[in-house]
Protein backbone atom coordinates (compact mmCIF):
# COMPACT_ATOMS: atom_id res chain seq x y z
CA UNK A 1 0.00 0.00 0.00
CA UNK A 2 3.08 2.42 0.65
CA UNK A 3 4.26 1.35 -2.85
CA UNK A 4 1.08 3.14 -4.21
CA UNK A 5 0.90 5.87 -2.09
CA UNK A 6 4.77 6.57 -3.03
CA UNK A 7 4.01 6.12 -7.03
CA UNK A 8 0.66 8.20 -6.81
CA UNK A 9 2.27 11.01 -4.99
CA UNK A 10 5.75 11.10 -6.24
CA UNK A 11 5.32 13.65 -9.25
CA UNK A 12 3.68 16.16 -6.63
CA UNK A 13 6.91 15.42 -4.21
CA UNK A 14 9.35 16.65 -6.55
CA UNK A 15 7.85 19.94 -7.07
CA UNK A 16 7.86 20.82 -3.00
CA UNK A 17 11.39 22.88 -2.69
CA UNK A 18 11.85 21.04 0.87
CA UNK A 19 11.77 17.37 -0.47
CA UNK A 20 14.21 18.10 -3.70
CA UNK A 21 17.21 17.67 -1.49
CA UNK A 22 16.58 14.39 -0.82
CA UNK A 23 14.21 11.95 -3.57
CA UNK A 24 14.36 12.13 -7.28
CA UNK A 25 12.24 11.20 -10.16
CA UNK A 26 12.52 9.51 -13.56
CA UNK A 27 11.12 7.75 -16.53
CA UNK A 28 12.72 6.32 -20.18
CA UNK A 29 12.15 3.20 -21.78
CA UNK A 30 13.74 -0.25 -20.84
CA UNK A 31 15.44 -3.05 -23.78
CA UNK A 32 11.68 -4.00 -24.48
CA UNK A 33 10.52 -0.25 -25.42
CA UNK A 34 8.41 -0.24 -21.89
CA UNK A 35 7.73 2.96 -19.94
CA UNK A 36 9.62 2.24 -17.02
CA UNK A 37 9.19 4.66 -13.75
CA UNK A 38 12.28 5.14 -10.71
CA UNK A 39 12.80 6.94 -7.76
CA UNK A 40 15.84 7.59 -5.55
CA UNK A 41 15.68 8.99 -2.20
CA UNK A 42 18.72 9.11 -0.45
CA UNK A 43 19.90 7.27 2.86
CA UNK A 44 19.95 10.02 5.92
CA UNK A 45 22.63 7.65 7.69
CA UNK A 46 24.58 5.31 5.20
CA UNK A 47 27.56 6.01 3.10
CA UNK A 48 26.45 3.16 0.57
CA UNK A 49 24.41 0.25 -0.14
CA UNK A 50 24.65 -2.94 2.54
CA UNK A 51 25.14 -6.20 1.04
CA UNK A 52 22.27 -8.13 0.07
CA UNK A 53 19.81 -9.33 2.54
CA UNK A 54 21.19 -7.86 5.60
CA UNK A 55 19.31 -6.63 8.55
CA UNK A 56 21.27 -3.00 7.53
CA UNK A 57 19.12 -2.75 3.67
CA UNK A 58 16.06 -3.33 5.95
CA UNK A 59 16.28 -0.69 7.76
CA UNK A 60 17.34 1.46 4.96
CA UNK A 61 14.34 0.78 3.27
CA UNK A 62 11.87 1.21 6.55
CA UNK A 63 13.66 4.75 6.54
CA UNK A 64 13.50 5.72 3.07
CA UNK A 65 9.97 4.89 3.38
CA UNK A 66 9.31 6.05 6.03
CA UNK A 67 10.61 9.36 4.66
CA UNK A 68 7.96 8.78 2.08
CA UNK A 69 5.23 8.73 4.30
CA UNK A 70 5.98 11.53 6.15
CA UNK A 71 5.93 13.73 2.67
CA UNK A 72 2.95 12.57 1.79
CA UNK A 73 1.44 13.57 4.86
CA UNK A 74 3.06 16.99 5.02
CA UNK A 75 1.12 17.62 1.66
CA UNK A 76 -1.93 16.53 2.35
CA UNK A 77 -2.72 17.92 5.72
CA UNK A 78 -1.61 15.47 7.83
CA UNK A 79 -4.05 13.11 6.31
CA UNK A 80 -3.74 10.08 3.87
CA UNK A 81 -5.43 9.91 0.60
CA UNK A 82 -8.93 9.16 -0.06
CA UNK A 83 -10.01 11.30 2.64
CA UNK A 84 -12.02 14.90 3.27
CA UNK A 85 -9.29 17.37 2.22
CA UNK A 86 -8.37 15.11 -1.12
CA UNK A 87 -12.05 14.68 -2.00
CA UNK A 88 -12.00 18.72 -1.14
CA UNK A 89 -9.54 19.39 -3.86
CA UNK A 90 -11.24 17.13 -6.33
CA UNK A 91 -14.46 18.67 -5.94
CA UNK A 92 -12.58 22.28 -6.71
CA UNK A 93 -11.24 20.58 -9.75
CA UNK A 94 -13.92 19.83 -10.97
CA UNK A 95 -15.85 22.91 -10.97
CA UNK A 96 -12.90 24.59 -12.28
CA UNK A 97 -13.43 22.16 -15.14
CA UNK A 98 -16.54 22.61 -15.53
CA UNK A 99 -16.44 26.50 -15.41
CA UNK A 100 -13.29 26.45 -18.32
CA UNK A 101 -15.60 23.53 -20.44
CA UNK A 102 -18.59 26.67 -20.44
CA UNK A 103 -16.50 29.37 -21.24
CA UNK A 104 -14.63 27.54 -24.39
CA UNK A 105 -18.85 26.76 -25.57
CA UNK A 106 -19.51 30.29 -25.17
CA UNK A 107 -16.29 31.55 -26.88
CA UNK A 108 -17.40 29.00 -29.72
CA UNK A 109 -21.20 30.56 -29.84
CA UNK A 110 -19.53 33.96 -29.97
CA UNK A 111 -17.11 33.01 -32.90
CA UNK A 112 -20.12 32.12 -34.68
CA UNK A 113 -22.17 35.47 -33.99
CA UNK A 114 -18.99 37.20 -34.85
CA UNK A 115 -18.59 35.31 -38.51
CA UNK A 116 -22.58 35.93 -39.31
CA UNK A 117 -22.14 39.63 -38.58
CA UNK A 118 -19.22 39.91 -41.02
CA UNK A 119 -21.39 37.80 -43.76
CA UNK A 120 -23.79 40.87 -43.15
CA UNK A 121 -21.31 43.19 -43.79
CA UNK A 122 -19.73 41.95 -46.80
CA UNK A 123 -23.28 41.81 -48.17
CA UNK A 124 -24.18 45.31 -47.08
CA UNK A 125 -20.59 46.53 -48.89
CA UNK A 126 -21.81 44.73 -51.69
CA UNK A 127 -25.03 46.20 -51.49
CA UNK A 128 -23.14 49.63 -51.48
CA UNK A 129 -20.98 49.15 -54.28
CA UNK A 130 -24.11 47.92 -56.58
CA UNK A 131 -26.14 51.03 -55.90
CA UNK A 132 -22.84 53.56 -56.04
CA UNK A 133 -22.55 51.75 -59.75
CA UNK A 134 -25.95 52.80 -60.35
CA UNK A 135 -26.98 56.01 -62.64
CA UNK A 136 -28.85 58.55 -60.84
CA UNK A 137 -31.18 60.34 -63.36
CA UNK A 138 -33.86 62.44 -63.10
CA UNK A 139 -37.49 60.05 -62.74
CA UNK A 140 -41.04 61.13 -63.15
CA UNK A 141 -42.53 61.45 -60.19
CA UNK A 142 -44.58 57.84 -60.71
CA UNK A 143 -40.85 56.59 -60.42
CA UNK A 144 -39.05 58.27 -57.47
CA UNK A 145 -36.94 56.69 -55.28
CA UNK A 146 -37.05 56.26 -51.54
CA UNK A 147 -35.69 59.36 -50.01
CA UNK A 148 -34.16 60.60 -47.12
CA UNK A 149 -33.98 64.50 -47.48
CA UNK A 150 -33.09 67.48 -46.07
CA UNK A 151 -34.59 70.56 -46.54
CA UNK A 152 -32.60 73.72 -47.54
CA UNK A 153 -33.98 76.95 -45.78
CA UNK A 154 -35.20 79.62 -48.16
CA UNK A 155 -35.68 77.51 -51.33
CA UNK A 156 -38.37 75.04 -52.36
CA UNK A 157 -36.15 72.01 -53.26
CA UNK A 158 -34.78 69.48 -50.73
CA UNK A 159 -31.44 67.51 -51.25
CA UNK A 160 -32.23 63.54 -50.70
CA UNK A 161 -30.58 60.83 -49.56
CA UNK A 162 -31.67 57.10 -50.94
CA UNK A 163 -33.83 55.04 -48.24
CA UNK A 164 -34.39 52.59 -49.32
CA UNK A 165 -34.45 50.35 -52.59
CA UNK A 166 -34.45 52.81 -55.65
CA UNK A 167 -36.41 52.54 -58.88
CA UNK A 168 -39.64 51.07 -57.69
CA UNK A 169 -42.37 52.12 -59.42
CA UNK A 170 -46.22 52.04 -58.61
CA UNK A 171 -47.71 48.40 -58.26
CA UNK A 172 -44.22 47.14 -59.06
CA UNK A 173 -43.19 44.92 -55.89
CA UNK A 174 -41.14 42.22 -56.90
CA UNK A 175 -38.05 44.39 -55.66
CA UNK A 176 -39.33 44.98 -52.09
CA UNK A 177 -39.94 40.83 -52.16
CA UNK A 178 -36.36 40.20 -53.58
CA UNK A 179 -36.11 36.69 -51.42
CA UNK A 180 -32.44 37.74 -51.26
CA UNK A 181 -32.87 40.39 -48.46
CA UNK A 182 -32.53 40.08 -44.55
CA UNK A 183 -35.83 40.48 -42.64
CA UNK A 184 -33.43 42.54 -39.76
CA UNK A 185 -31.41 44.28 -41.78
CA UNK A 186 -32.77 47.92 -41.18
CA UNK A 187 -29.08 48.78 -42.14
CA UNK A 188 -30.58 49.24 -45.95
CA UNK A 189 -32.91 52.03 -45.11
CA UNK A 190 -29.41 53.74 -43.99
CA UNK A 191 -27.85 53.42 -47.39
CA UNK A 192 -27.63 57.19 -48.86
CA UNK A 193 -26.69 57.88 -52.46
CA UNK A 194 -26.87 61.89 -53.58
CA UNK A 195 -29.63 61.87 -56.02
CA UNK A 196 -31.76 64.92 -58.34
CA UNK A 197 -33.71 67.57 -56.69
CA UNK A 198 -37.72 67.21 -56.05
CA UNK A 199 -40.34 69.90 -56.13
CA UNK A 200 -42.12 71.21 -52.98
CA UNK A 201 -45.68 70.47 -52.68
CA UNK A 202 -48.34 72.74 -54.72
CA UNK A 203 -50.37 74.42 -52.76
CA UNK A 204 -52.82 74.81 -55.31
CA UNK A 205 -53.36 70.88 -55.19
CA UNK A 206 -53.91 70.46 -51.02
CA UNK A 207 -57.17 70.05 -49.28
CA UNK A 208 -57.83 71.30 -45.48
CA UNK A 209 -60.48 69.79 -44.92
CA UNK A 210 -61.26 66.53 -47.04
CA UNK A 211 -58.87 63.85 -47.54
CA UNK A 212 -55.89 62.65 -50.36
CA UNK A 213 -52.49 61.99 -50.19
CA UNK A 214 -49.47 62.71 -47.94
CA UNK A 215 -47.94 65.89 -49.46
CA UNK A 216 -45.76 67.49 -46.46
CA UNK A 217 -45.06 67.20 -42.93
CA UNK A 218 -44.12 70.71 -41.33
CA UNK A 219 -41.37 70.86 -38.18
CA UNK A 220 -41.48 69.02 -34.99
CA UNK A 221 -42.73 70.92 -32.12
CA UNK A 222 -41.84 69.90 -28.67
CA UNK A 223 -44.70 70.07 -26.01
CA UNK A 224 -43.32 68.26 -23.30
CA UNK A 225 -39.82 65.99 -22.00
CA UNK A 226 -40.25 63.12 -19.73
CA UNK A 227 -38.31 63.68 -16.10
CA UNK A 228 -36.86 59.99 -15.64
CA UNK A 229 -35.33 57.23 -17.77
CA UNK A 230 -39.27 55.72 -17.72
CA UNK A 231 -39.96 58.29 -20.09
CA UNK A 232 -37.33 57.77 -22.60
CA UNK A 233 -40.12 56.06 -25.26
CA UNK A 234 -43.47 55.96 -24.78
CA UNK A 235 -47.22 57.15 -26.29
CA UNK A 236 -48.87 59.98 -26.03
CA UNK A 237 -52.60 60.94 -27.48
CA UNK A 238 -55.79 62.83 -27.75
CA UNK A 239 -58.98 61.03 -28.83
CA UNK A 240 -60.08 62.07 -32.27
CA UNK A 241 -63.88 60.97 -31.22
CA UNK A 242 -63.96 61.78 -27.50
CA UNK A 243 -67.34 60.78 -25.45
CA UNK A 244 -68.25 61.53 -21.89
CA UNK A 245 -66.81 61.68 -19.35
CA UNK A 246 -63.49 62.74 -20.73
CA UNK A 247 -63.51 65.37 -23.58
CA UNK A 248 -61.37 66.20 -27.06
CA UNK A 249 -58.85 68.33 -25.12
CA UNK A 250 -58.11 65.72 -22.63
CA UNK A 251 -54.27 64.53 -22.95
CA UNK A 252 -53.09 60.60 -22.53
CA UNK A 253 -49.68 59.49 -22.20
CA UNK A 254 -48.38 56.00 -21.42
CA UNK A 255 -44.46 55.71 -20.55
CA UNK A 256 -43.22 52.53 -21.67
CA UNK A 257 -39.81 51.71 -20.76
CA UNK A 258 -39.69 48.65 -18.40
CA UNK A 259 -41.72 45.38 -17.65
CA UNK A 260 -45.21 45.98 -16.04
CA UNK A 261 -46.41 49.11 -17.83
CA UNK A 262 -49.67 49.60 -16.58
CA UNK A 263 -50.03 53.27 -15.96
CA UNK A 264 -52.42 55.41 -17.78
CA UNK A 265 -51.59 59.42 -16.94
CA UNK A 266 -54.36 61.82 -18.42
CA UNK A 267 -53.94 65.49 -18.47
CA UNK A 268 -57.01 68.14 -18.76
CA UNK A 269 -55.54 69.67 -21.78
CA UNK A 270 -52.63 70.75 -23.67
CA UNK A 271 -51.38 73.29 -20.94
CA UNK A 272 -51.50 71.12 -17.84
CA UNK A 273 -49.83 68.10 -20.26
CA UNK A 274 -46.96 70.70 -20.86
CA UNK A 275 -46.81 71.53 -16.98
CA UNK A 276 -46.90 67.92 -16.59
CA UNK A 277 -49.86 68.03 -13.72
CA UNK A 278 -51.94 65.20 -14.47
CA UNK A 279 -55.66 64.89 -13.52
CA UNK A 280 -56.47 61.24 -14.12
CA UNK A 281 -54.32 58.11 -13.22
CA UNK A 282 -55.58 54.98 -14.11
CA UNK A 283 -54.13 51.44 -13.54
CA UNK A 284 -54.67 49.06 -16.30
CA UNK A 285 -55.49 45.33 -15.61
CA UNK A 286 -52.86 44.13 -17.81
CA UNK A 287 -49.26 45.29 -18.45
CA UNK A 288 -48.84 47.13 -21.97
CA UNK A 289 -46.54 46.15 -24.92
CA UNK A 290 -44.45 48.82 -26.10
CA UNK A 291 -45.39 52.31 -28.09
CA UNK A 292 -48.80 50.75 -30.18
CA UNK A 293 -51.46 51.98 -28.25
CA UNK A 294 -54.31 54.09 -29.48
CA UNK A 295 -57.14 56.21 -28.06
CA UNK A 296 -60.78 55.91 -29.73
CA UNK A 297 -63.96 56.55 -29.15
CA UNK A 298 -63.41 56.68 -25.37
CA UNK A 299 -61.70 53.67 -24.75
CA UNK A 300 -57.50 52.88 -25.25
CA UNK A 301 -56.29 49.74 -27.30
CA UNK A 302 -53.72 48.26 -27.04
CA UNK A 303 -51.32 45.40 -27.39
CA UNK A 304 -50.91 42.87 -23.61
CA UNK A 305 -47.54 42.51 -22.67
CA UNK A 306 -45.95 39.18 -24.34
CA UNK A 307 -49.18 38.18 -26.34
CA UNK A 308 -50.96 38.75 -29.73
CA UNK A 309 -54.07 39.78 -27.51
CA UNK A 310 -55.59 43.21 -27.92
CA UNK A 311 -57.37 44.81 -25.07
CA UNK A 312 -60.35 47.54 -25.58
CA UNK A 313 -59.83 49.57 -22.19
CA UNK A 314 -63.13 51.46 -21.32
CA UNK A 315 -61.81 54.75 -20.39
CA UNK A 316 -65.61 55.81 -18.88
CA UNK A 317 -66.02 52.34 -17.10
CA UNK A 318 -62.59 51.28 -16.03
CA UNK A 319 -62.82 47.76 -17.41
CA UNK A 320 -62.29 45.81 -20.35
CA UNK A 321 -64.47 46.37 -22.77
CA UNK A 322 -63.19 43.77 -25.09
CA UNK A 323 -60.46 41.28 -25.65
CA UNK A 324 -59.64 39.07 -28.90
CA UNK A 325 -56.26 37.78 -29.97
CA UNK A 326 -54.96 39.42 -33.02
CA UNK A 327 -54.67 36.23 -35.49
CA UNK A 328 -51.38 35.00 -36.23
CA UNK A 329 -49.96 38.00 -35.64
CA UNK A 330 -46.09 38.30 -34.37
CA UNK A 331 -45.54 39.13 -31.32
CA UNK A 332 -42.81 40.10 -28.70
CA UNK A 333 -39.87 40.93 -30.76
CA UNK A 334 -40.95 38.75 -33.61
CA UNK A 335 -41.67 41.30 -36.43
CA UNK A 336 -40.76 45.34 -34.70
CA UNK A 337 -40.19 48.38 -36.54
CA UNK A 338 -36.17 48.88 -37.37
CA UNK A 339 -35.88 50.47 -33.70
CA UNK A 340 -37.05 47.35 -31.48
CA UNK A 341 -39.03 47.76 -28.37
CA UNK A 342 -41.50 44.88 -29.37
CA UNK A 343 -43.32 47.33 -31.51
CA UNK A 344 -44.53 43.87 -32.82
CA UNK A 345 -48.67 45.45 -33.50
CA UNK A 346 -49.08 48.78 -33.49
CA UNK A 347 -53.25 50.20 -33.18
CA UNK A 348 -53.61 53.51 -35.94
CA UNK A 349 -56.69 55.73 -35.86
CA UNK A 350 -57.11 58.03 -39.08
CA UNK A 351 -60.91 59.34 -40.64
CA UNK A 352 -61.47 55.35 -41.67
CA UNK A 353 -61.50 54.22 -38.11
CA UNK A 354 -58.99 51.93 -36.54
CA UNK A 355 -56.23 49.69 -37.96
CA UNK A 356 -53.53 47.46 -36.75
CA UNK A 357 -50.62 47.39 -38.22
CA UNK A 358 -48.44 44.34 -37.84
CA UNK A 359 -46.82 41.19 -39.49
CA UNK A 360 -47.32 37.55 -39.49
CA UNK A 361 -45.03 34.49 -40.51
CA UNK A 362 -47.34 33.76 -43.91
CA UNK A 363 -46.98 37.30 -45.06
CA UNK A 364 -42.69 36.64 -44.15
CA UNK A 365 -42.26 39.64 -42.56
CA UNK A 366 -44.29 42.23 -44.49
CA UNK A 367 -46.29 44.65 -43.50
CA UNK A 368 -49.97 43.19 -42.77
CA UNK A 369 -52.51 45.90 -42.60
CA UNK A 370 -56.44 44.94 -40.68
CA UNK A 371 -59.03 47.31 -40.51
CA UNK A 372 -60.66 46.13 -37.11
CA UNK A 373 -64.07 46.99 -35.38
CA UNK A 374 -63.88 49.17 -32.88
CA UNK A 375 -66.36 47.40 -30.15
CA UNK A 376 -65.32 43.64 -30.94
CA UNK A 377 -62.02 43.66 -32.26
CA UNK A 378 -62.89 41.40 -34.58
CA UNK A 379 -60.99 41.65 -38.41
CA UNK A 380 -63.00 43.28 -40.82
CA UNK A 381 -60.66 42.73 -43.58
CA UNK A 382 -56.69 42.37 -44.40
CA UNK A 383 -53.95 43.86 -47.03
CA UNK A 384 -50.61 42.59 -47.66
CA UNK A 385 -48.52 45.16 -48.57
CA UNK A 386 -44.98 45.10 -49.72
CA UNK A 387 -42.57 46.05 -47.65
CA UNK A 388 -40.71 44.62 -44.63
CA UNK A 389 -41.76 45.93 -40.99
CA UNK A 390 -38.47 45.74 -39.69
CA UNK A 391 -36.91 47.65 -42.59
CA UNK A 392 -38.86 51.18 -41.37
CA UNK A 393 -38.83 52.67 -38.51
CA UNK A 394 -42.81 53.93 -38.09
CA UNK A 395 -45.95 53.50 -40.12
CA UNK A 396 -49.38 55.28 -39.28
CA UNK A 397 -52.29 55.16 -41.51
CA UNK A 398 -54.16 58.63 -42.86
CA UNK A 399 -57.20 58.52 -44.84
CA UNK A 400 -57.14 54.33 -45.51
CA UNK A 401 -53.59 55.07 -46.76
CA UNK A 402 -50.31 53.32 -44.95
CA UNK A 403 -47.51 55.19 -44.70
CA UNK A 404 -43.75 54.43 -43.50
CA UNK A 405 -40.70 56.48 -41.84
CA UNK A 406 -37.65 55.33 -43.65
CA UNK A 407 -35.27 56.07 -40.21
CA UNK A 408 -35.87 56.56 -36.59
CA UNK A 409 -32.21 58.35 -35.64
CA UNK A 410 -31.43 60.30 -39.09
CA UNK A 411 -32.17 63.78 -38.14
CA UNK A 412 -33.26 64.03 -42.13
CA UNK A 413 -35.36 61.22 -43.00
CA UNK A 414 -38.54 61.03 -45.61
CA UNK A 415 -42.04 59.51 -45.40
CA UNK A 416 -40.69 56.61 -47.99
CA UNK A 417 -43.45 54.48 -48.73
CA UNK A 418 -47.44 54.55 -49.19
CA UNK A 419 -50.00 51.36 -49.70
CA UNK A 420 -53.88 52.47 -50.75
CA UNK A 421 -56.68 49.94 -49.06
CA UNK A 422 -59.01 50.95 -51.85
CA UNK A 423 -56.72 49.96 -54.63
CA UNK A 424 -53.94 47.95 -52.96
CA UNK A 425 -51.42 49.48 -54.52
CA UNK A 426 -48.25 50.33 -53.56
CA UNK A 427 -46.33 53.82 -53.91
CA UNK A 428 -42.53 54.90 -53.64
CA UNK A 429 -42.64 58.65 -51.91
CA UNK A 430 -40.76 61.49 -50.94
CA UNK A 431 -42.06 63.55 -48.34
CA UNK A 432 -39.29 64.95 -45.78
CA UNK A 433 -39.77 64.57 -41.86
CA UNK A 434 -37.45 65.53 -38.92
CA UNK A 435 -36.21 63.34 -36.02
CA UNK A 436 -34.95 66.18 -34.42
CA UNK A 437 -34.30 64.43 -31.12
CA UNK A 438 -32.92 61.66 -33.26
CA UNK A 439 -34.58 58.78 -31.53
CA UNK A 440 -38.31 58.61 -32.46
CA UNK A 441 -40.08 55.35 -31.10
CA UNK A 442 -43.96 56.51 -31.88
CA UNK A 443 -45.50 57.86 -34.81
CA UNK A 444 -49.36 58.04 -34.75
CA UNK A 445 -51.86 60.47 -36.75
CA UNK A 446 -55.31 62.40 -35.67
CA UNK A 447 -57.52 62.94 -37.84
CA UNK A 448 -59.60 65.81 -35.98
CA UNK A 449 -56.20 67.55 -35.23
CA UNK A 450 -55.13 66.47 -38.85
CA UNK A 451 -51.45 66.03 -36.99
CA UNK A 452 -48.75 63.55 -36.44
CA UNK A 453 -48.02 62.91 -32.56
CA UNK A 454 -44.62 61.23 -31.69
CA UNK A 455 -42.19 60.47 -29.00
CA UNK A 456 -38.63 61.43 -29.90
CA UNK A 457 -36.04 60.54 -27.27
CA UNK A 458 -37.84 61.52 -24.20
CA UNK A 459 -39.62 64.51 -26.05
CA UNK A 460 -43.49 64.66 -26.80
CA UNK A 461 -43.71 66.10 -30.18
CA UNK A 462 -46.21 66.69 -33.23
CA UNK A 463 -45.89 68.02 -36.56
CA UNK A 464 -49.06 69.15 -39.19
CA UNK A 465 -49.42 67.95 -41.96
CA UNK A 466 -50.93 68.68 -45.72
CA UNK A 467 -53.28 66.37 -47.69
CA UNK A 468 -53.31 66.72 -51.41
CA UNK A 469 -57.17 66.93 -52.79
CA UNK A 470 -59.06 63.66 -53.39
CA UNK A 471 -58.97 62.03 -56.57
Amino acid sequence: MMWILAVTWISILLVNTQAQGTASFSRGNDRNRRCQYTFTVDSPTEASCPSTGSSAEMEALKSRLGLLEALVSRLTGGEAPGTEAQMGLRTAYTQVTGERDRLQEEKAILAQQVEQLQRMVEELQREVERLRSRPCTQQPSQNLPIFSSSVQPGTGTSHSHLGSRPGRTQGDTSSLRDPSWPYGSPAYQELKAEVAEFPAPNPNTEDSTGCGELLWVGEPVTHRKADSIAGRYGVWMQDPEAVSPYGSNMVWRIDTVGTEVRQLYGYEDMDQFTRGFPAKVLLLPDAVESTGAAMYRGSLYYQRRRSRTLIRYELGSESVAARRDLPHAGFHGQFPYSWGGYTDIDFAVDENGLWAIYSTNKAKGAIVISQLDPHTLEVKKSWETNIRKTTVANAFMICGKLYTVASYASPNTTVNYSFDTGTSQSEAVAVPFQNRHRYNSMIDYNPTQRKLFAWDNYHMVSYDVRLGKQQ
